[in-house]
């Protein structure tokens, strides 16, 4: 059985396929399981089914952390925010990336195909993985996120 904490579930639209799976490089490079829930190719799929299936395997303790790519990185990461204690950060840089974990505790890495470069997402990935979630004041603030259901 794989070790969850040690595990990042990735997963990308047609738009985001490629760039998904030259960071699962950046992942293995630092010891880390992938967990890949597709999609592999071209051919056209709906961004939300991935979002949610990594969200899914977050929530179904397969994976603590994982990594979504569309096109613009903003319609998957709408998806993943759908599901409670699942917290997505598009991110365009390493401080946003650094900080969405410090202060935020995001543990999904959103990422727009076709707005940032590889080197890039590879930076953002390696410091999302890297860095550790700060507590305290921003404990009660993270609380909040999850609404209650009505």
């Amino acid at each position: 059985m794989t070790d969850a904490t040690k595990t990042v579930a990735i997963a990308a639209d047609h738009a985001g396929y490629a760039l998904k799976d030259q960071l699962r490089t950046v992942i293995e490079e630092q010891g880390l399981t992938v967990l890949d829930l597709g999609t592999n190719g071209p051919d056209r799929v709906d961004y939300p089914d991935f979002g949610h299936a990594v969200a899914q395997a977050i929530r179904d303790g397969r994976a603590s952390r994982g990594l979504v790519v569309c096109g613009t990185g903003i319609g998957i990461s709408i998806a993943v925010n759908r599901h409670r204690g699942v917290r997505a950060a598009l991110c365009h840089d390493v401080t946003t990336a650094r900080l969405s974990r410090q202060h935020n505790d995001a543990n999904v890495l959103a990422l727009g195909a076709r707005i940032i470069g590889f080197e890039t997402a590879r930076d953002c990935l390696a410091v999302f993985l890297s860095t550790d979630y700060e507590g305290g004041r921003h404990g009660d603030r993270i609380a909040k996120l999850d609404v209650p259901a009505a």
